[in-house]
């Protein structure tokens, strides 16, 4: 039985909220609470270690189980983002440049090692343990990425916000209208789905002089943590079927 959700479009809508409260809730630890981008990378790595333990050791699929683990790998992937290009000063171009190097690694070697990089193909403990890793890689990237074209691109928050959301428009017109592989068009989707969610956080708690709503992190954090609870419980949440 697949630990996976079925890929519908509450799952997408899940998923923006997820990554827009990894930002939110990256920065009320990391900035507002003022621990830094280092203890609170520490503090979510270790919540992350513990929900994918969780989650390879489930027998089937469980809604709320999956979507914690989610929000806890875009909260790391936010202050360990933050913590690469503006700690350690590599930037928003080289930070970016690096985690979509690791996110194609991550898929080549999964797809060396188990024949398939297919959500519905995941089947081991092994393939699980890909799954999350390459998550993680690109719950990372995106919020470099959103930075990259919120600051470095000078689109601001809305602007980098309308990118992607036109990206995606596209994926979904080759989704429907061509051939192109489903897998590719998914992982794709996911990858792009984060800095969108980044953009939108920065937006909704950033300061006015910073083009943002200026929004309490807690407030916002604590919103969206609503708004999904209610999608899992109210939108239909069943298991990926296997193929046959």
């Amino acid at each position: 039985m697949s630990k996976l959700p079925k890929i519908t479009i509450f799952f997408w809508i899940i998923k923006v909220c997820c990554t827009t409260l990894g930002e939110t809730a990256g920065d009320a630890l990391s900035m507002s609470l003022d621990l830094g981008y280092l203890v609170s990378t520490a503090i979510f790595a270790a919540i992350v270690i513990a929900a994918v333990g969780l989650q390879i050791r489930a027998k089937q699929f469980h809604p709320f189980l999956y979507w914690f683990t989610i929000i806890a790998t875009t909260t790391v992937g936010t202050t360990m983002a933050d913590f690469a290009t503006r700690s350690l000063g590599i930037g928003y171009t080289g930070g970016s440049a690096i985690l979509l190097t690791l996110v194609i690694a991550s898929l080549l070697i999964w797809r060396w090692a188990m024949g398939s990089v297919s959500v519905d193909h995941i089947e081991t403990a092994k393939g699980e343990l890909f799954y999350w890793i390459t998550i993680i890689f690109s719950q990372t990237l995106g919020t470099a990425l959103g930075d990259w074209f919120a600051d470095t691109a000078d689109f601001g928050y809305l602007g980098a916000a309308a990118v992607f959301g036109a990206i995606l428009l596209i994926v979904v017109a080759l989704y429907y209208f061509t051939s192109i592989s489903r897998v590719i068009l998914f992982w794709v989707a996911f990858i792009l789905t984060r800095p969108l969610g980044a953009v939108v956080g920065d937006f909704l708690d950033k300061p006015f002089d910073e083009g943002g709503l200026n929004l309490s992190r807690f407030v916002a954090s604590a919103v969206l943590i609503a708004i999904i609870a209610a999608c899992i419980l109210i939108f239909p949440q069943k298991a990926s079927e296997k193929p046959h």
